[in-house]
């Protein structure tokens, strides 16, 4: 498998779709985003603008009704449901109403699963918060994820909820979790992941403990973001070390989730041979590829973002630069890493 950063930015440029006559809307990718919440409004939507920016056909955002209103108005370029309940929107059971297990299932469900049955990839996590009913609704995506063999990405308080029930998510493939270093550590206290000493100061350390997490999991890609990302999924590992912004702003992981979600509906495209290509990449490959793929794009981001706003940067700013990362970095044979 390649090794440096312009072999694995070529091994990228491989299963990302030509724009072709022949593909109809939704070929290069049908992605949604699963969070969103009364507190929480600007996440999902830094995500799914991302997702689109990089060059997703189609991004939903499957929210809380409150926070669906707010969202809406940020563009018109989101499909935005709002179909996710929390506490204080579900009347306690009674002798009359039905209990909040019955309502999730009955009225609250079928419109999110008539959703993901014609989606690639799922989001889970952005803007999500820690509400009971919707960690219940999001777990409940997850595991009906799974039963699709749809793409998922789990950040934020999705992170949050698998630190709660490894189980979950513990030996799919198609899985792609990206912890902070402080999500990183619970995800390893939950997992019984001994955090070595040195960790993550020391490269070779910290590419351990990452291969050792990623093992525990027995499946998904672990994406451990920091000063350098580490990617493994338990029997190789990528560091993804191009120099990023100096400032840190909330919603550049949301950038890197929702970029995500696009190299793995390109991957699916790829693997569903809608262009002609040597189909030289295989599963693992792929998926290991398109963690870096994001990784790499959001760093570029940051960095082009900082170099032109400096201290005022802002999240938003980030989504200004995604397309000059997607023309330099698998565009520009000539640009310098």
């Amino acid at each position: 498998m390649a090794t440096t950063s312009r072999e694995l930015l070529g091994e990228i440029k491989k299963f990302v779709p030509p724009l072709l006559e022949k593909f109809h809307k939704g070929q290069a990718g049908r992605i949604a985003v699963v969070g969103g919440s009364e507190d929480y409004t600007g996440a999902p939507y830094f995500a799914a603008l991302a997702a689109t920016l990089l060059g997703a056909d189609m991004a939903h955002i499957i929210c809380e009704r409150t926070a669906a209103q707010v969202i809406k108005s940020y563009s018109p370029n989101m499909m935005v449901h709002p179909y996710m309940r929390d506490s204080n929107s579900i009347v306690p059971a009674s002798t009359t109403t039905p209990s909040i297990n019955t309502l999730i299932n009955d009225e609250i469900l079928p419109p999110i699963y008539s959703i993901m049955s014609r989606l690639h990839v799922v989001v889970v996590g952005p803007g999500l918060g820690r509400d009971k009913v919707m960690l219940e609704i999001a777990t409940k995506v997850i595991r009906r994820a799974q039963e699709l063999g749809l793409h998922i990405v789990i950040d934020a308080d999705g992170l949050f909820l698998v630190q709660q029930t490894p189980d979950v998510i513990r030996g799919y493939t198609k899985a792609v979790l990206t912890p902070n270093i402080v999500e990183f550590q619970r995800l390893c206290n939950a997992l019984g992941v001994e955090i070595p000493e040195g960790f993550p100061e020391d490269a070779i350390i910290a590419k351990k403990t990452c291969h050792a997490l990623a093992k525990a999991f027995g499946g998904p890609v672990v994406l451990a973001k920091g000063r350098v990302d580490y990617i493994s999924d338990g029997k190789f590992e990528f560091a993804c070390d191009m120099p990023g912004g100096k400032k840190r702003v909330g919603g550049q992981g949301d950038t890197l989730s929702g970029t995500l979600s696009t190299f793995l509906a390109w991957k699916h495209a790829y693997q569903s041979r809608i262009w002609d290509h040597d189909v030289s990449l295989d599963e693992s490959s792929l998926m290991m590829l398109s963690a870096y793929g994001a990784a790499a794009i959001t760093r570029y981001c940051s960095r082009a973002a900082y170099a032109k706003y400096g201290r005022a940067m802002l999240a938003s700013n980030l989504s200004e630069m995604v397309g000059d990362a997607y023309i330099a970095l698998l565009e520009d044979d000539k640009y310098r890493i």
